[in-house]
Order: C-alpha cells, then sequence, then structure tokens
C-alpha cells in the first residue's frame, strides 16, 4: 500500500493506493497518528484503493471517532462500487461522508 497525506492548515487529504487490508491497515493507523494533529477535515481518497478488509474498516471506524471528538469532520473520496457496497450493507455509508 502507499498511502500520499497532502496537508493545507487544517486540512489533510491521505490518497491511497492498493489494498488496505490486515497488514497495511497498521500503516495507515501510524500514518493518522501522526498527521492528525490539529487537523479539523480528513479526506481519505480511495480511487487508487482496490480493497477494504474488515482490519481497514476498523482502521477508519477509529479514525472516525477521533475526529468525532475534535468536532472535526472526515470523509470518503472516489469510493469504487464495491466499496461503496461494504459501507451500505454494514450502515457505514451512513457514518461516513461517502463521494
Amino acid at each position: 500500500m502507499k498511502l500520499t497525506p497532502k496537508k493545507n492548515g487544517t486540512e489533510l487529504t491521505i490518497q491511497l493506493s492498493g489494498e488496505l487490508n490486515t497488514l497495511t491497515a497498521p500503516e495507515l493507523s501510524n500514518l493518522l497518528n501522526k498527521e492528525l494533529s490539529g487537523v479539523q477535515t480528513l479526506t481519505l481518497d480511495f480511487a487508487e484503493c482496490d480493497y477494504v478488509s474488515s482490519a481497514g474498516l476498523r482502521v477508519l471506524l477509529a479514525t472516525f471517532k477521533q475526529m468525532k471528538a475534535v468536532k472535526g469532520s472526515m470523509q470518503l473520496s472516489n469510493v469504487g462500487e464495491n466499496f461503496k457496497d461494504v459501507l451500505k450493507n454494514t450502515g457505514l455509508d451512513a457514518v461516513f461522508g461517502v463521494f
């Protein structure tokens, strides 16, 4: 997995490339732990992400809770149809801003 963060003031966008799975979810978690300080708007760009496992979903939920705790926002962009289906089937499409 390749993670490309771009910070602009209180906004952080992370582009994910590859698979977000059991092996790579800790990489995203570690990057978020380093980069989230002072962030109010987080966008995770899934345009080049091929797969998201339950381990990846756990990282996303934990991050959502962190952002909510600081009254920030988190959205998922460029979500593919398969991932949209997973989010819909789990009810997480109502939790995350998805576009």
